[in-house]
């Protein structure tokens, strides 16, 4: 055979090996598309449903406040006409607070239908909205939008008809003006930190009231009586997520401007004045016993001269730097780190020296001279050098620029650890060359009364949180004592104005607890918390729509980390408690567990309220898809998921804890707490700072008494990983650490939440199987009652199966790569379990949602008749599920086919 021959002949058989192969990749496609589309549909839920079908939680038509007030009962919950009240909630904000009239009136209803019985108004005054609360031709913030306020009237008229109550929140997102006022530096701070201003400067805190006094006293022309007046406007909060120590730890106080600085210091020096009346005293008082000169040197090689010895430098995934040691001619040494490519976190780059040994209360001095080739921001702290890495002191930012300086700050130490380590991070947040020497860190007691302080004077300078472990314990304390008692005569002072000048019948909030103390809050009506569960992350600037990420967890894996366990230790011992914003935000995966997780603890823990965050975009009610993290209205398994939740929660199918455990923390504790370095921003101490174990939120009941109450904390007993309710209708196992399983077995309710997937999970007489899902065997399964009976006699039950849902064309990618997790376009995704960071940018794909039909078989014990049927999107039926018979029950099998996530069973007298 010539070579030529053997050529083609080769060619030949490369060509029908290759039509092969691709006749198998192209059979394994369509088996993979076939697979798909029979697991996943398109599905949205109608923003204007408001048709009366067997999903309707509607109530009996009373408006709400027709029963009267709603009101604090003699033990710490709500009530209204004598009986117990519970909210399930949703959050409507900026624009979206102001609909169109026909528009209000079918959110209202759909609400209504979906269980909802309370609005939270948030981010009315947003200055980034187009249309606000403001009427913007004044150029400041002082006069109401008449447009506005008749849109917001008509809209709570509607909520009212449809017996939803109404939290109307104050102070939230307002940017103050020049225009309002207010001196012109008052432009140079962010609407968040302007908020600050209001704990220690009148011309704010009045601000503040007149805008209280607009709204609160502002005639519904739909309702006939003021808010303030109208029973249905049962809650009224005087700031949103922001409190006077929470700032101040957050740096807030570093940042404002001088005159605003002024402001406070005078305040302070007044404060200082009252309590010791002289220098002298004052001198005597904040003596330091012992001078950093006299302490011993804590670091190793602190100047380099033995290269890297004793320190360690790291780079971290994606970044990339270089670094070394350069000795300059006059002997001294520096480390040099050039950053080439930022990392994903700021953490990316970073040093360190390990090995140190710290003491619980200690204040260690840290000095150091450092210089960048462009001004730069890096952070210092105290960390544990092991695993889990937690922080040991609170980390102070500082600012490096073209010439070297010399700095000197100092870390309080919340914990003993004989492995700390000194940490400089945040280099991977910029691309630059950084050089450090000079190192020094020793026991510090404190500067007293420096040089030219003087209270005649009143030039005794503020401790601003960057300089505060610079000074003396006794001035440390003295400093959160004074920004306590601030936080509290402000808390204290709307209070009283809200209710006793305007007259205001509305129960009144404070803040969260976490922004501001357990025992400031519990001066108030009700106490409130937050709590998201993997918020989303901007690694470059604050809300970037397109440099962002969500970590793809599901919570069911992590019971010590959940916000269940959280939320629990926040709440105050006889005083109602709120969560006014919740949410599992998109694209995370696993969101579908988001409503019923914390209806059931919720329940289990006998809260008060509980508020999805949030519902809606103005002018866009029938996206028909998923518009971003927060928004859950079209959202079809995070709505539907309500209804449950509204049967669990509000109507008690999940009975509280037996019992009680509580934990005793004052106000003086607080104080102590806090000015002892148990404190971080947006983590005030609570219950868990106090003492009280979280998980024990798993098991009873748990609470934070304060003032002179009681205090019955026990030990938590190891579960090995099973969180059984005292109860015993919840269990939340983690025995697989990879497949986490909530499991609610209640009379009128069952629930399943996680890892069902595979396996056969017995509810008494009801037997519920999963089949294989697109995430390991996630889901999230409810049966429930319709018609108030238990589910061995009930006639009428709803089952609702949620997976995994996404929008069209939806590419979901892990955060910092291009590799595609999922990606779904008509009816066909391709999915990968990945556990870490995930991204769609700006790209959310488009309308319809398409949703997870889950594969599921259900076994019930019973004489009666079983009827199934698949339910359309606004509930009404559709197709009939095969019911057969095998022994004592009836089984069916439901899944994709079907094309719906919810299932209508009538049961009949044989």
């Amino acid at each position: 055979m010539s070579k030529k021959s053997i050529l083609s002949l080769t060619l030949l058989l490369a060509i029908i090996l290759f039509l092969a192969l691709l006749q198998v990749l192209l059979k394994t496609s369509e088996n993979l598309e076939n697979k798909m589309v029979e697991r996943l549909f398109p599905f949205y839920l109608p923003w204007d449903d408001d048709e009366e079908t067997i999903i309707s939680i509607r109530r009996t038509g009373k408006p709400a406040g027709s029963l009267g007030r709603v009101y604090v009962g003699g033990d710490g919950h709500l009530y209204v006409g004598g009986d117990r009240i519970k909210f399930l909630g949703i959050n409507i904000c900026g624009g979206a607070a102001f609909p169109e009239k026909n528009e209000a009136e079918k959110i209202a209803a759909r609400l209504a239908k979906f269980g909802v019985n309370a609005v939270r108004f948030h981010h009315m005054d947003a200055s980034w909205e187009s249309f606000n609360i403001f009427d913007r031709s004044t150029g400041g913030t002082r006069k109401l939008n008449d447009n506005a306020l008749d849109r917001l009237d008509y809209f709570i008229h509607c909520l009212k008809e449809n017996g939803i109550y109404v939290d109307l929140n104050l102070l939230v997102s307002r940017r103050f003006t020049i225009a309002d006022g207010l001196p012109s530096e008052i432009e140079l701070v962010g609407w968040k930190e302007q908020q600050v201003l209001g704990f220690f400067m009148e011309e704010v805190e009045s601000l503040e009231k007149e805008y209280a006094t607009q709204l609160l006293t502002h005639f519904n022309p739909y309702t006939g009586m003021t808010y303030g007046e109208d029973p249905a406007v049962a809650f009224v909060e005087i700031v949103n997520e922001q409190g006077l120590i929470h700032s101040w730890l957050d740096g807030v106080i570093d940042r404002l401007p001088q005159i605003f600085k002024d402001a406070l210091k005078e305040k302070w020096n007044n404060y200082l004045l009252s309590k010791y009346g002289s220098d002298e005293n004052l001198r005597k008082a904040w003596a330091a016993p012992v001078s950093p000169s006299q302490s011993a040197e804590l670091l190793r090689n602190g100047f380099f001269e033995n290269g890297l010895d004793s320190w360690v430098v790291e780079v971290h995934d994606d970044a990339e730097a270089s670094y070394r040691i350069i000795t300059e001619a006059g002997g001294r040494s520096f480390l040099e780190i050039a950053v080439k490519r930022k990392g994903l976190e700021n953490w990316h780059v970073q040093f360190n020296q390990p090995g140190l040994r710290i003491a619980e209360g200690g204040t260690y001095l840290v000095r150091f001279s450092a210089k960048a080739d462009r001004n730069v921001r890096v952070s210092i702290g105290l960390v544990q050098a092991h695993e889990p890495w937690g922080g040991l002191s609170q980390r102070v930012d500082i600012t490096l620029t073209r010439d070297w300086e010399d700095y000197e700050i100092a870390l309080l130490a919340s914990q003993s650890e004989d492995n700390a380590r000194l940490d400089i991070s945040g280099l991977g947040a910029n691309i630059a060359t950084y050089q450090f020497s000079c190192f020094s860190m020793k026991l510090f007691n404190g500067y007293g009364l420096m040089n030219g302080e003087s209270l005649s004077n009143k030039t005794v300078q503020i401790l601003p949180v960057s300089e505060y472990n610079k000074r003396s314990p006794v001035a440390k304390r003295d400093w959160v004592e004074f920004l306590y008692f601030l936080e509290e005569s402000f808390f204290t002072e709307m209070y009283r104005f809200i209710k006793e000048e305007l007259g205001v019948k509305a129960l009144v909030i404070g803040t969260t607890v976490g922004c501001s103390t357990a025992n400031i809050m519990a001066k108030l009506d009700i106490v409130d918390t937050h709590a998201y569960w993997m918020h989303p992350w901007f690694p470059g600037y604050a809300w970037d729509p397109e440099n962002w990420y969500v970590i793809n967890e599901p919570m069911v894996n992590k019971p010590q980390q959940s916000t269940i366990v959280g939320l629990a230790v926040k709440r105050i011992y006889g005083k109602p408690h709120f969560v006014t914003e919740y949410n599992h935000p998109a694209p995370n995966m696993y969101d579908a567990e988001t409503a019923l997780t914390l209806a059931t603890y919720a329940a289990f823990q006998d809260w008060d309220g509980i508020f999805l965050f949030d519902y809606g975009a103005r002018g866009d009610w029938n996206s028909k898809k998923i518009r971003g993290f927060f928004n859950i209205d079209q959202h079809p398994v995070k709505m539907a998921t309500l209804i449950p939740a509204h049967f669990i929660f509000v109507r008690g199918d999940v009975k509280p804890g037996e019992k009680l455990v509580t934990v005793k923390m004052d106000g003086e504790d607080e104080v102590r707490l806090i000015a002892g370095g148990k404190a971080y921003a947006w983590m005030l101490p609570d219950g868990g700072t106090a003492g009280l174990n979280p998980l024990l939120s798993l098991l009873h009941r748990t609470a934070v008494a304060t003032g002179n109450s009681f205090n019955n904390n026990t030990v938590f007993e190891n579960s090995q990983n099973i969180y059984l309710s005292d109860t015993g209708e919840i269990v939340w196992n983690v025995s697989d650490p990879e497949k986490g399983l909530i499991l609610v077995n209640t009379s009128r309710s069952i629930a399943i939440i996680g890892f069902g997937g595979g396996r056969k999970l017995e509810f008494g007489n009801t037997i519920i199987e999963v089949g294989e899902t697109l995430l390991d065997g996630w889901c999230a399964i409810t049966l429930s009652t319709l018609d108030g009976e238990n589910i061995s006699s009930s006639k009428k039950m709803l089952l609702i199966t949620a997976g995994y849902t996404t929008n069209t064309r939806m590419r979901l990618r892990a955060y910092g790569g291009k590799s595609i997790l999922t990606w779904s376009q008509d009816s066909l995704i391709s999915i990968e379990t990945y556990r870490g960071p995930v991204t769609c940018g700006s790209n959310w794909g488009y309308a319809p949602t398409i949703t997870e039909g889950i594969p599921v078989t259900i076994r019930m014990r019973t004489g009666m008749n079983l009827e199934v049927w698949a339910l359309d999107n606004r509930g009404g039926r559709t197709s009939r599920v095969e019911v057969v018979s095998e022994g004592d029950y009836k089984v069916f099998t439901i899944g994709p086919e079907y094309q719906t996530i919810w299932y209508e069973l009538a049961l009949s007298e044989s």
